[in-house]
């Protein structure tokens, strides 16, 4: 089975990587409800198409919609009050804390935004998600939600689409038995030459024939196996799911064995749940039948990996799934799980997913899941009664990298955290079955440093008030969760409640004899101190910090020490000090390659020099090393700290485009931290003073597109622009130079795509072959260095192509603005 999907950031449309076979009614039904309504819930059973359906649909429509399209995947979420905290990630809004407060900032986020909004996989979800998709037809008028659900979510104003199965020959698309529609015997591949069919077999039978093709070379439908093909998509249903898992069997069995093997399970469970509906039925039979001609140790190794959410790597396989014991499910020695792995990914259980997530390196290839097959393995799991052991294997996994982070922050930094970014969703799941337990709390606590570099301070304050609710008592992990509250809170200027929560933690901490928790406690009493302008007391809290840490050795505490009490310098109108205090800190370091606290002190020293006449060249040059780690670590406050910087000294210089679009840069990662410069008024005012000075040199009009620019630029292109110093933000480097490169004929099929025809249907509008179309769009591709329709689309409805001519019908829906 092939997923069909590529790999890509959150958020982003992946590209297909397996031919689209029919939906063309479909999809045009589709497009057509979204010219008259704002929520189209597409339903089914699990494994029909959905998800796929849906983001051809998205493909086609980006263009409808002057912000695109944005996907947020929900299978691997079972929190919630969550879920605000997932769509705010696939927006670029990675940290808008859970439930009412963080459903206002995606509303904040939205509300003067055009953009088809995605949720995938609603069904675990459905109060959650109706709240929310209520909440953006009320008060996102620009917003248009597209989901996918077993299950409409019931809301006023929705629009249900059914999505049936393919169609197969004597049977209705519904399954009814009814004969369906026979399309063309050619379907194309995404982008690649048409596949060779054969006339009247219908779209299941194609889908059967392309994946076929791609595990068995020179496979086709002839007349001689036609019937068998149709006989096994029907016995199928004509879901997608299904066929495509018995496609991949013909690695081990001929056609006519196939059927026979898939005919007689078929007869053997059609009496075992006569209760579920026909399709569903179907589908856990075809997914069973595909656990049934596993070995004992795929079967095991199968139901085990049902625990990770999201994808998950080897290393991650072995510590989570072995078991060298007896069980339900029997033994599989470490020693066994890379073979056993490459099995399952061999019979399509699993997906291969190459390319990592952003920010995740460029670690080992991952894996993961389809969530009815990890539906079905959970199951066999619970079955088992070895579901306890394997979760607690996971947490235990999880909490070990985690501890590892907390004790080792200063070592391997990148590597170690990339790592834990790449398992987001696992950390999460974990912390849903472990929360309650002393592990979650140890998990929730050891993810400190996490929450803070990552940005997610209100995810991270979301998990650690759990923890408070869960730890009444005068204990050490009521403690550490009070004063991590105290710190996370006070880089979102949370002022008295950073403060208060810091000193009752200490008061905790001395009560549990947990001396480290009562060190730390009085160094984030400090800080949140110095951030509320409370600098006396700051001090008094900085020399007991002091004391405590060096008595106790804490490596960490103590240059943690140093950035915090060059800090309070600044606040306190001494740069000359602030400036000591971090090149000290940065001696102590000596020639460790860290990033994170060392970035710290040279934003320290930029800061510092700023505020001292005839320093900026070397406040400048702080600052852009300072960007340089934080940007690479991917550490978000500490980046918007640098480009905040920058852009005060740009005002100063008289650079005021610069200041513009950097404090636009700047204050689009305030947005997803929460909270802009800790709430601090001393540095609030710099802020002010070079945005009046940029305004006024600028005009309204000219600072709010720069500024506004900058907040929707690329990070990685806003930093290297920063880096380089470059005055201005450049024109699109897509958009003005590449038209003239393209040809007449290129021009228009650039404005057919655009429009949301395909390339089949532009072949039927030019009366061209679809070889040639596919052949120019290629060609578009190359000469504008882009590499979906969506950009290219973006490309045309900024105004280098003029579409040649308006489609009619369904296409006309797909292209038209509303």
């Amino acid at each position: 089975m092939s997923f069909g999907l590529a790999a890509r950031s959150a958020g982003q449309l992946p590209e297909e990587v397996t031919g689209f076979v029919g939906r063309e009614a479909e999809l045009s039904q589709i497009a057509a409800l979204l010219d008259t309504t704002r929520l189209v819930t597409v339903t089914g059973p699990g494994g029909v198409g959905k998800t796929r359906v849906v983001l051809r649909v998205a493909a086609q429509l980006a263009g409808r919609y002057r912000d695109g399209a944005c996907l947020a995947e929900l299978s691997a979420l079972r929190d919630g009050q969550l879920l605000p905290s997932i769509v705010a990630a696939a927006l670029g809004l990675p940290d808008v804390g859970a439930g009412a407060a963080g459903t206002e900032a995606v509303l904040r986020h939205l509300r003067d935004r055009e953009i088809l909004l995605i949720l995938d996989t609603c069904e675990h979800l459905l109060d959650a998600c109706a709240l929310l998709a209520e909440a953006i037809l009320t008060h996102a008028p620009g917003v248009s939600v597209l989901a996918t659900s077993r299950q409409p979510l019931d809301v006023p104003g929705e629009s249900a689409c059914p999505l049936p199965p393919l169609s197969v020959p004597g049977q209705s698309p519904a399954g009814t038995g009814l004969a369906g529609p026979v399309p063309a015997g050619m379907v194309p591949g995404p982008r690649g030459p048409a596949v060779p069919g054969m006339p009247g077999t219908g779209d299941a039978v194609e889908l059967f024939t392309q994946r076929a093709m791609a595990v068995v070379p020179g496979f086709a439908v002839t007349t001689a196996n036609k019937d068998a093909v149709i006989a096994l998509c029907r016995q199928l249903d004509g879901i997608p799911l299904a066929i495509e898992l018995a496609a991949v069997r013909l690695r081990a069995l001929p056609l006519s064995e196939l059927t026979a093997a898939l005919d007689g399970r078929f007869q053997v469970m059609t009496g075992s749940r006569r209760a579920a509906p026909r399709r569903h039925q179907t589908l856990w039979d075809a997914v069973g039948w595909s656990y049934d001609l596993c070995s004992p140790a795929e079967q095991a190794l199968w139901a085990r990996l049902s625990v990770f959410a999201g994808s998950f790597d080897i290393d991650a396989v072995e510590e989570v799934c072995a078991r060298d014991d007896d069980s339900m499910l029997g033994h599989l020695t470490r020693d066994e799980i890379t073979e056993t792995v490459i099995r399952l990914v061999d019979k399509s259980v699993l997906a291969r997913e190459p390319v990592p997530a952003p920010g995740a390196g460029p670690a080992a290839t991952r894996y993961r899941l389809l969530d009815t097959i990890r539906q079905f393995g959970l199951a066999h799991l619970a079955a088992s009664g070895d579901e306890a052991r394997i979760r607690d294997q996971h947490v235990a996994r999880y909490l070990r990298l985690a501890r590892h982070f907390s004790e080792h922050i200063l070592d391997d930094q990148l590597g170690q955290f990339r790592r834990l970014r790449a398992e987001h969703a696992n950390i999460r799941a974990a912390l849903e079955h472990a929360l309650g337990q002393p592990d979650g709390a140890a998990l929730a606590i050891s993810l400190w440093g996490y929450w803070q570099v990552s940005g997610l301070l209100s995810e991270g304050r979301y998990w650690l008030e759990k923890v408070l609710r869960q730890s009444p008592g005068p204990c050490r992990e009521r403690a550490w969760a009070l004063v991590l509250l105290g710190y996370l809170g006070a880089f979102q200027g949370r002022g008295g409640e950073a403060v208060a929560r810091a000193a009752e933690g200490i008061a905790v901490a001395v009560a549990a004899g947990d001396e480290l928790a009562v060190a730390r406690g009085h160094l984030y009493h400090m800080m949140a101190l110095a951030f509320a302008g409370r600098h006396e007391e700051a001090g008094a809290a900085e020399a007991e910090a002091g004391r405590r840490l060096q008595a106790l050795g804490d490596r960490i505490g103590l240059h943690s020490l140093d950035a915090q009490a060059g800090q309070l310098c600044i606040l306190r109108g001494d740069p000359t000090g602030a400036i000591a205090r971090a090149e000290e800190g940065l001696a102590r370091f000596g020639d460790a390659e860290e990033h994170w606290l060392s970035s710290y002190l040279h934003t320290i020293i930029g800061m510092s020099r700023f505020q001292v006449p005839g320093q900026e060249p070397g406040a400048s040059a702080a600052m852009t090393e300072a960007l340089r780690a934080k940007f690479e670590i991917g550490d978000t406050v500490g980046t918007a700290y640098s480009l905040e910087v920058l852009a005060w000294l740009a005002a100063r210089a008289g650079l005021l485009a610069r200041a513009a679009w950097l404090l636009g840069a700047a204050q689009a990662l305030w947005a997803k931290v929460g909270g802009r410069l800790a709430g601090s008024e001393m540095l609030e005012g710099q802020h002010r003073a070079a945005e009046a000075a940029a305004r006024a040199g600028l005009g309204q009009q000219r600072y709010d597109g720069l500024h506004a620019a900058g907040g929707r630029r690329p990070l990685p292109e806003i930093v290297a622009l920063a880096l380089d110093g470059a005055p201005d933000l450049p024109s699109d480097p897509i958009r003005a130079p590449a038209a003239a490169g393209l040809t007449s004929r290129e021009r228009e099929i650039a404005g057919l795509v655009a429009s949301g025809l395909s390339n089949r249907q532009i072949a039927e509008r030019m009366v061209i072959s679809k070889r040639t179309v596919d052949a120019h769009v290629e060609h578009i591709f190359g000469k504008l260095s882009i590499s979906s329709r969506i950009q290219l689309t973006n490309w045309v409805r900024e105004g280098a192509v003029l579409p040649a001519g308006r489609p009619t019908g369904p296409a006309a829906r797909c292209g038209r603005r509303r």
